[in-house]
């Protein structure tokens, strides 16, 4: 891709004008209006500050691909929880954003009824090295105050991700579960077993006091 395109491309990801993109890379509007259209290709001292406008790497800016994975899509969140002192297994759709390395979360479904414990959030991951995830969760229902954070491993394919979430409970608890995500609910919901039967063989080998 051309850095023309890149540009181009970039600014309307973030929505942003060329007059915007100007005063944040310090240059004048004619400008990005030239390097836009091919006319012209920017200085590196400009092409350093254009890219840092635009949140991606000057390599990126330059048209070089990127490797990072791409999670953006609708997924399924599977939790591990408790009501009245006893576990529940949720599920629900949940919505990926991804602009570079950071994911934006947005539910779909709420998994299970209001009178349960069911509830909207909203939330953001940050992706490290195409491995790990972590951020935040907050409910987006006002009589709800639950919020925490996350913490994902991805698998290498990026099709799937396991980890466990902290937050707050309804009562003021601090409260965690395990937590998987996959493009189906079958799959997100093994996960959730898969690291509940790894933690229990785990208590079981460890040695007596």
């Amino acid at each position: 891709m051309e850095m023309a395109e890149v540009l181009r491309q970039r600014r309307a990801e973030l929505g942003m004008s060329q007059a915007e993109l100007a005063a944040a890379a310090g240059v004048d509007k004619r400008q990005i209006r030239r390097y836009e259209a091919g006319e012209q290709q920017p200085v590196l001292s400009v092409a350093v500050a254009i890219a840092e406008a635009l949140k991606i790497s000057v390599g990126e800016l330059a048209g070089i691909p990127s490797h990072r994975v791409n999670l953006s899509g609708d997924w399924w969140a599977s939790w591990q929880t408790s009501k009245d002192g006893e576990e529940v297994i949720t599920a629900q759709e949940v919505q990926f954003r991804q602009q570079m390395e950071l994911i934006s979360l947005q539910t779909i479904t709420r998994g299970i009824d209001v009178e349960d414990g069911g509830y909207h959030w909203r939330g953001e991951l940050r992706l490290w090295d195409n491995e790990i995830l972590m951020g935040w969760y907050a409910a987006n229902d006002g009589s709800v105050r639950s919020k925490g954070t996350m913490y994902f491993v991805l698998h290498p394919h990026g099709q799937a991700m396991q980890g466990r979430w902290v937050g707050i409970s309804y009562d003021g608890k601090i409260v965690t579960g395990w937590g998987g995500m996959a493009h189906t609910e079958e799959e997100a919901r093994a996960i959730i077993e898969e690291l509940k039967a790894q933690d229990q063989a785990g208590r079981e080998t460890e040695p007596a006091a």
